[in-house]
């Protein structure tokens, strides 16, 4: 069934509308071994995990002999991901994410060893290490049959970084704070201005539909507390414009509220080609000295759907669309290629944004 998605505009804290330039998460990244698997790590075939732990030993003073392959099983080359809230100062600790790099088959009761996390500019920010908590598991018998559950090769580490080197913010320099809207509107912006400067007098200013600028405290706790007040103001939405999004990997169509379409006529019919695969055994004929065979028989089966035709008024609203839509019994692929159709045709206002 065909869903609607209504949003009207209306007044929202400034806090879900906006960000704050200056606070912000960075995010982290490296590239780490996770040790201890019950022989589900990577095979001889990924090369980069043996070397890792060849590299490993030797920061312990134990060297390989040369053109030695490392084939260690229980061991896994995986990649270590963190985001780094704003504020945060050396000792805190954040959450890690760890996923598999190689083929390892699980990561259940592995330990990832001490991990360096870098940020863009290539500094070290954070070091992770410990247990690897994993929401998946995967069984294997003897015989090639295997079962699995959620996802085994990717795993978090409750507090597992801490945090070594703090990120610098410019929040409390300068006599004025940026406020970036998330979702750039000429219309919000204006209402943000015109908000802030009904309740502090006019402190605030904007350039474009993105950016507003305002002045603030120079001191740093009257900053602070400025900004927390600035955060539970209510501001008026503007209108946005109506949209249609597909999800072509999920068939997930919406609509939201404000989509009307032009007159227009639809036709719309499905062919459906069914190939089924079987096989039969043939027996030779008594003494024939024959072998029995095992003979392929395929089916080909074409089946045209019953194509419909309806039309829309002009102006029909989200709601005609969505009745209409649902009384022909169309899947989600058949309202995509309807709706894509109508768009092309020049018969519908909105925008169609596919995902």
């Amino acid at each position: 069934m065909l869903a609607a998605l209504s949003l009207p505009a209306a007044a929202r804290p400034l806090r879900q509308l906006v960000n704050v330039e200056g606070i912000r998460d960075n995010q982290l990244i490296g590239y780490g071994i996770v040790v201890g698997l019950d022989g589900t790590g990577d095979n001889s075939q990924v090369k980069f995990s043996g070397q890792s732990v060849a590299n490993m030993l030797k920061q312990f003073g134990l060297k390989m002999p040369e053109k030695t392959d490392t084939r260690v099983k229980n061991v896994a080359a995986v990649m270590v991901s963190a985001s780094l809230p704003p504020g945060y100062n050396r000792g805190q600790t954040i959450d890690v994410t760890v996923s598999s790099l190689g083929d390892a088959k699980s990561l259940r009761g592995g330990t990832l060893l001490l991990t360096q996390l870098k940020a863009a500019n290539g500094e070290v920010y954070a070091l992770a290490q410990g247990s690897v908590v994993i929401g998946g598991l995967s069984a294997q018998g003897k015989s090639g049959s295997s079962v699995t559950v959620n996802t085994p090769t990717a795993g978090r580490i409750p507090n597992g970084a801490s945090i070594e080197r703090e990120i610098p913010s410019d929040f409390e320099q300068g006599d004025s704070i940026r406020l970036s809207l998330r979702r750039p509107s000429f219309e919000t912006a204006t209402n943000v201005v015109r908000t802030i400067n009904r309740s502090y007098g006019k402190i605030a200013t904007t350039r474009n539909a993105t950016t507003i600028e305002v002045r603030a405290p120079g001191d740093p706790t009257e900053r602070v507390a400025f900004v927390a007040r600035l955060e539970r103001l209510n501001v008026d939405v503007g209108a946005e414009i109506p949209r249609v999004v597909f999800n072509s990997r999920t068939g997930t169509v919406v609509i939201s509220e404000g989509v009307t379409v032009r007159p227009a006529a639809v036709s719309h019919g499905s062919l459906r080609v069914v190939i089924s695969e079987s096989s039969q055994v043939s027996q030779p004929g008594p003494f024939s000295n024959g072998t029995t065979q095992v003979v392929p028989d395929s089916r080909v089966q074409v089946e045209q759907g019953q194509g419909r035709m309806f039309k829309w008024p002009a102006g029909a609203s989200l709601r005609a669309i969505i009745d209409t839509v649902n009384r022909t019994g169309a899947t989600p692929d058949d309202v995509m290629a309807i709706l894509q159709a109508l768009d092309q045709a020049g018969a519908i206002d909105g925008e169609l944004v596919v995902i």
